[in-house]
């Protein structure tokens, strides 16, 4: 077996992906049984929390100021709307919630509120996810300290091809939030996005980056874009669905105990396609009809499909330091709403 510590090298990579299919999946499957169970799917939902108004400049995102998408700004939301929503997604079956703002980086005042919104999440018994751009070391201090599970910040693409997506903010900025959230002691979400125009190669690098970091992250999203009006991706080309499919099994390779997810643009895949994913070693999914700005296939057709497949939801774990949930109403009385109404758009 594969020393966990030994680094993948750019040729192992690249030789593995060009495998035949049927080899590569088969390699994959077996890595994934030896892991996790083949049958079980793990269940996230994604809430945006703060839309719109982003100082970036990436340029696959409706929610930047700078791209000219038309996507108004608007405040942080309440925390007790933002625990409702969690609530309504654990009756749903979803085991992880996740926060995502649109931000550069959170503001200090912003920071009560976000610590409120964890703490209540893990009240009902959910791990908890936020992805909320840069931060420094005191605000992830608070975010250790409330409880967060998961940070999830995705590097998006290569080194290489980065600078053509976004450019006000560095790879190296990426890898140093990274660093600074796997050093306090948070797991780790970091993945990318298929059909920006990079390469092949890029795509490959890309799961390199992350799976020779010194701790691979614990989960790994897999997006396909989704064109959004108005960015300058909006005429983008389809990623072809087999090609897909091979970096969802490269991934399942490379980062052997890492939850890889299949994220945006399952909304255009067909069931077939989203088979072979579960078969390369996908093993997570958001759920809900929302993907921060995106649509996401429904409830219904998620558990359609899960049906055909005779894939099963994962059961809510309960991370380190947690114990029981509390009931519904003793959560709601230990979380001090933040009032947000009179901030202005960050």
């Amino acid at each position: 077996m594969r020393d966990a510590a030994e680094r993948w090298s750019r040729d192992e990579a690249q030789a593995l992906h060009d495998l035949p299919l049927f080899d590569l999946l088969y390699r994959a499957q077996t890595i994934h049984r030896e892991h996790f169970d083949p049958n079980e799917i793990q269940t996230s939902t994604l809430l945006s929390i703060k839309t719109g108004g982003c100082a970036e400049d990436c340029a696959y995102c409706s929610q930047s100021a700078r791209n000219g998408s038309k996507l108004p700004a608007a405040k942080l939301i309440e925390v007790e709307r933002v625990l409702a929503e969690a609530r309504r997604a654990r009756d749903s079956g979803a085991t992880r919630f996740c926060m995502g703002a649109a931000w550069r980086e959170p503001k200090a005042r912003d920071m009560p509120a976000l610590v409120a919104m964890v703490e209540g999440v893990r009240e009902m018994g959910m791990e908890t996810c936020m992805t909320l751009g840069m931060l420094d070391d005191t605000q992830v201090a608070q975010l250790r300290e409330a409880g967060l599970d998961y940070y999830n910040h995705n590097i998006d693409t290569s080194e290489r091809y980065y600078p053509e997506v976004i450019t006000t903010r560095t790879f190296a900025d990426r890898l140093d939030t990274l660093s600074r959230v796997r050093e306090a002691g948070i797991k780790v979400c970091s993945g990318g996005i298929l059909g920006m125009g990079e390469t092949g190669g890029d795509r490959i690098d890309m799961l390199l980056t992350l799976a020779n970091l010194p701790e691979p992250p614990e989960s790994v999203p897999i997006n396909m874009l989704m064109p959004q009006p108005d960015t300058p991706l909006a005429a983008a080309e389809p990623v072809d669905p087999i090609a897909f499919v091979r970096l969802i099994a490269l991934a399942r390779i490379l980062m052997p105990r890492a939850y890889v997810r299949i994220s945006a643009g399952r909304t255009d895949m067909s069931d077939e396609t989203q088979a072979l994913c579960f078969m390369a070693g996908a093993n997570s999914i958001f759920s809900g009809d929302r993907l921060l700005t995106a649509d996401n296939p429904e409830e219904s057709r998620d558990a359609a499909l899960f049906a055909k497949l005779g894939l099963r939801v994962q059961a809510a774990p309960v991370p380190e330091g947690r114990g029981a949930p509390e009931a519904e109403a003793s959560a709601e009385e230990k979380v001090t709403p933040a009032c947000c109404g009179d901030r202005a758009p960050a």
